[in-house]
């Protein structure tokens, strides 16, 4: 995902908020792929959108793009899971 104003952006949130939302989102969703139960990935889906509710608002404007479903669609979940981890990798490099 290209942001325009990535400097911006990401003076409004911290290592560490990135730091969590990454490690969080990466065990949640290595289970989540490797999962054969329907039960176990909705439940999956719920922590993460808990996750979602009180993490950093900057971040995840920054992370969305401005998608207001973005990790909280069952849908697009785990596009948009792999889109989040991929995201934040590369802002911890």
């Amino acid at each position: 995902m290209i942001h325009i104003n990535d400097q911006l952006s990401r003076d409004s949130f911290d290592q560490g908020s990135i730091e969590s939302a990454y490690s969080f989102f990466h065990q949640k969703y290595r289970v989540y792929e490797y999962s054969h139960s329907d039960g176990q990935k909705d439940d999956i889906e719920y922590a993460i959108s808990s996750y979602v509710e009180q993490m950093n608002p900057s971040l995840y404007d920054y992370l969305s793009g401005g998608r207001k479903d973005y990790l909280l669609s069952h849908a697009s979940f785990a596009q948009d899971i792999k889109d989040a981890i991929e995201q934040l990798e590369g802002m911890l490099a």
